[in-house]
């Protein structure tokens, strides 16, 4: 690793046993994104993403008024065994603070191994206790630990008990049950082992697009001492300024109404043109893949494009055409 690094540089953790001086070379001013919860105003967060909410969408969102951004979930167990995988799933740069590296896991070990590797790199991690996915859940992942109290309580202070840096955070990311008791319940449990924030889905496992339940959110508000984060279907800055009014929480995450507009914290009613460009800039900069590239432009243009356009821009197959069409019918270069 480069001794000297600029703000674009990556970031990459190698591997276990890296030597204290590569270490030392990449590590950033210790914060707490703790903090961020105390400053007075509501915390605007940019959820974990499969595929999306990776270093490049991650730089974007920062530039309008993003407080925090999460990395997509990573499996834990694949991450610590493998370099590769490594590699491939958690890339940074010096800019990319404040940053949440969300973990799939079932063994508090595992997860305590994860976030030693990720620590010099990060300011915390979440675990993921709300992903509702049949292969997640299958494999011990995601929503079922709602139903795992203990076992959350043993990964949350495996954490704290191995992961040196006192400022780095601890999180968990949950659905509701159906039965709001046992959800209180397991969010008192996982602030007792020492959590540090709790972002709720107002959702249960088997919903995906009813609405939201901020009521049981403000519930679960009002029985914690610990910060709140509300998440589930805003879309503008005004759903985030109504959610906050409704649950009283702390801060509001963001997954879907940022891909349709990554500029919405910073107030804009659809993504501007400016916001384009700086996703081609920061894209090409990153190297990102056509596919990602693509496939991002086809969200933020969703609410500004018509039916006809969307036809021949969603059908594009490489940079340069995708170029040249921003180029010829919005003047993005």
């Amino acid at each position: 690793m480069n001794e000297v690094m600029g703000p674009n540089d990556r970031i990459q953790p190698d591997n276990f046993y890296a030597t204290s001086r590569s270490r030392e070379s990449v590590q950033h001013p210790q914060r707490n994104p703790v903090d961020l919860f105390h400053s007075g105003s509501v915390v605007k967060i940019c959820a974990p993403m499969v595929r999306y909410s990776k270093l490049a969408f991650r730089t974007l969102v920062r530039k309008y008024n993003c407080d925090l951004c999460y990395t997509p979930m990573i499996v834990a167990v694949d991450f610590v065994r493998s370099v590769k995988a490594r590699h491939s799933e958690f890339t940074t740069n010096q800019g990319d603070r404040p940053l949440i590296v969300q973990f799939a896991a079932k063994e508090a070990q595992v997860l305590a191994d994860a976030a030693c590797i990720v620590s010099p790199f990060a300011d915390g991690i979440d675990l993921n206790c709300g992903c509702p996915q049949r292969w997640a859940l299958t494999e011990g992942y995601g929503a079922c630990l709602i139903n795992k109290p203990e076992l959350v309580r043993d990964m949350v202070r495996q954490v704290r008990n191995q992961v040196e840096n006192s400022m780095f955070s601890l999180s968990i990311k949950i659905r509701i049950h159906d039965d709001l008791k046992r959800t209180v319940d397991l969010c008192q449990k996982a602030e007792a082992a020492g959590v540090s924030w709790i972002t709720v889905h107002g959702r249960n496992v088997d919903e995906r697009h009813q609405p939201v339940h901020y009521d049981a959110i403000k519930i679960i508000k009002q029985s914690m001492s610990i910060p709140v984060v509300a998440n589930g279907d805003m879309k503008s800055i005004k759903d985030v300024e109504d959610v906050h009014q409704i649950t009283g929480t702390d801060g509001v995450m963001v997954a879907r109404g940022l891909l349709a507009n990554p500029a919405m914290f910073a107030g804009y009613e659809e993504t501007p043109l400016e916001c384009v460009q700086d996703w081609v800039d920061i894209a090409l900069e990153h190297g990102t893949p056509f596919t990602c590239f693509h496939h991002h432009l086809m969200y933020m243009l969703e609410r500004i494009t018509s039916k006809q356009e969307k036809r021949v821009f969603n059908v594009l197959s490489s940079t340069s055409a995708v170029l040249d069409y921003l180029r010829d019918n919005y003047g993005v270069q």
